[in-house]
């Protein structure tokens, strides 16, 4: 007997975390790339109301909150993280009364709305930093330094910006301002007590506003280690979450994290703080997720993860192991505006749906980027007069976007896919050279031809011939469709009460053939079959969700080769 990919009719139940009010121990969080998600006014770059327009796809996906990346006024030098004003709308993206009526509309539907705080950095056109520019008197609140070498010719140390080149820039009278990211994104300068009081300022406008959390950008990286001492190495953005770093997650950042869950605290309705941070331990990561720090930070070891059960289960484990030390969800993520798309770095969209079957099934908070529910592969073949990552601008190859090692190279993340895969060719395994623009070309949401209702005229970056067939409209109602696999998954991860929060009940792991993996928690049960040919085995329960068709009869089943099955026992 063969089971098709269905859920199985059940009834609705809250998980233990909803019902005591910490939503986001299992809530599904979904990240609205706002330039790209859906365009309103037709100038080709999504906006608010177009988000606003759109949110009951995400309703009907059965996402319980809704990540924004960044929308502030900024001269997008970096797709909006760097921020000139930080409580007001960039008019690309629309204007506050947008930025309201789309916190309501989401509530209105059951969703919760975060969006990004930025705190490592600024705009080079902020006002404190084009005051510091003219004047040596303001450049307190950033990390201005003298040179090094005959007449401070050379930087004042040897870090490197995670966009590459040099981390410092100087300015016209010979002073350096660093910057671990692009020039036009100046570091600021925790140290200063006028920085911690405007982003209290800062958090509390847009909680008064009625946002339910912050996503923290670069959340480890607010406090430079004593004396700024060089690295004496190369390749630095290399070792970001692998090695201890003078300029990253230093124990400083914590006191910052607490003032700010002080302050989310405060405010009624169980807003959260999640931590984009790297760390080179899952240990250390969890600092950031005590009880009085922030409430999740995201767990990049699990996005980094091979096609391979011994890895898999090694990141799972010390995952869970690491957070629940402290109290905590883990959080898990396939791929997001900073990487290379899941689909792409697997090598086919069949290992894409059996990974995110796996995600689904696990304790904890799961975050989908925009168009992984679409099966969307990465765009490689953008021309290079198109691309606009401040990476290509600065000639950077490969490495990774600096936030964290290997998210874009590709390295580490197994072996192609089919030959029949186009996706699974060696320039997609590289993600065109390490750069962010592939990840990030609008969505289709129907038509045969682009701009595939994104907009009403073009989009700021191409989107291929043939995503008609990938469109929201095209996959609604198609049984077989990635699409309809991430919403029968989403209504059944709130029906199965073992799924969800730790809280529902332990992972165990049971034994099976190299190459599977086998997990029950209360109720339920996962098998992932990561090999490219199928595997018999006993049938550990009732099938009632499969990434490929199952052939079970109701002894024993055969998984389909790179597929993930979910059991009621």
């Amino acid at each position: 007997m063969t089971h098709e990919l269905t859920a199985s009719p059940l009834a609705s139940a809250s998980s233990n975390a909803t019902a005591s009010g910490e939503w986001w121990r299992d809530a599904v969080i979904y990240q609205v790339y706002v330039r790209s998600f859906a365009d309103s006014d037709g100038d080709g770059v999504g906006d608010l109301r177009g988000v606003r327009s759109r949110l009951p796809h995400l309703a009907r996906l059965g996402v319980d909150a809704v990540w924004l990346t960044p929308f502030y006024v900024s001269p997008q030098a970096d797709g909006g993280y760097d921020v000139a004003d930080y409580r007001a709308v960039d008019p690309l993206f629309g204007d506050l009364a947008d930025a309201d009526e789309l916190v309501r509309a989401a509530h209105a539907l059951g969703l919760r709305i975060i969006v990004d705080v930025v705190p490592n950095h600024t705009s080079a056109e902020h006002p404190w930093f084009r005051a510091a520019l003219h004047d040596p008197a303001a450049r307190a609140r950033y990390h201005f330094r003298p040179g090094r070498g005959p007449g401070g010719e050379l930087p004042p140390n040897d870090w490197e910006s995670v966009f590459g080149g040099p981390a410092w820039t100087r300015v016209a009278d010979g002073a350096w301002y660093l910057h671990l990211f692009a020039p036009e994104q100046p570091d600021l300068n925790w140290e200063h007590p006028e920085v911690a009081e405007e982003f209290t300022s800062v958090l509390r406008f847009w909680l008064d506003l009625g946002v339910d959390g912050f996503r923290v950008d670069v959340a480890h990286g607010m406090v430079k280690a004593p004396g700024m001492p060089d690295i004496g190495r190369g390749a630095q953005a290399t070792l970001i979450g692998t090695e201890p770093l003078p300029f990253f997650d230093q124990d400083g950042v914590h006191e910052i994290h607490r003032a700010w869950r002080r302050l989310l605290d405060s405010y009624e309705g169980a807003r959260i703080g999640v931590a984009e941070a790297w760390a080179p331990t899952s240990e250390r990561l969890a600092l950031y997720v005590r009880p009085d720090e922030l409430h999740q930070a995201f767990n990049f070891r699990f996005l980094n993860c091979p096609w391979e059960t011994g890895a898999m289960r090694t990141v799972i484990d010390e995952s869970l192991a690491a957070t629940s030390s402290v109290g905590a969800p883990t959080t898990w993520v396939l791929s997001n505006h900073d990487v290379v798309r899941h689909r792409t770095r697997y090598g086919s969209l069949e290992r894409a749906r059996a990974a995110a079957l796996l995600m689904l099934a696990l304790p904890g908070s799961a975050y989908v980027y925009q168009g992984e529910e679409l099966g969307l592969p990465e765009v490689v073949d953008l021309p290079d007069q198109v691309r606009q990552d401040p990476a290509f601008r600065r000639g950077r190859r490969g490495g990774g976007t600096g936030k964290g090692p290997d998210t874009q190279t590709g390295s580490g993340t197994g072996t192609p896919g089919p030959a029949g895969d186009a996706q699974a060719a060696p320039e997609a395994a590289a993600g065109q050279d390490g750069l962010r623009d592939g990840c990030r070309v609008p969505l289709p949401w129907s038509g045969t031809r682009p701009p595939y209702d994104f907009g009403p005229a073009g989009s700021w970056l191409p989107q291929p011939e043939g995503w008609g067939e990938l469109s929201v409209a095209a996959q609604t109602g198609d049984p077989h469709s990635t699409l309809e696999l991430y919403r029968a998954a989403l209504e059944l991860r709130r029906a199965l009460p073992g799924l969800g929060a730790l809280e529902a009940g332990p992972l165990t792991w049971l034994p099976a053939p190299a190459g599977v993996l086998l997990f029950t928690r209360p109720g339920f049960a996962c098998t992932l079959n990561t090999l490219p040919a199928a595997v018999e085995l006993p049938a550990p329960g009732r099938p009632v969700l499969s990434s490929a068709p199952v052939e079970t009869d109701g002894r024993t089943v055969r998984l389909p080769p790179d597929s993930c099955t979910w059991w009621a026992l």
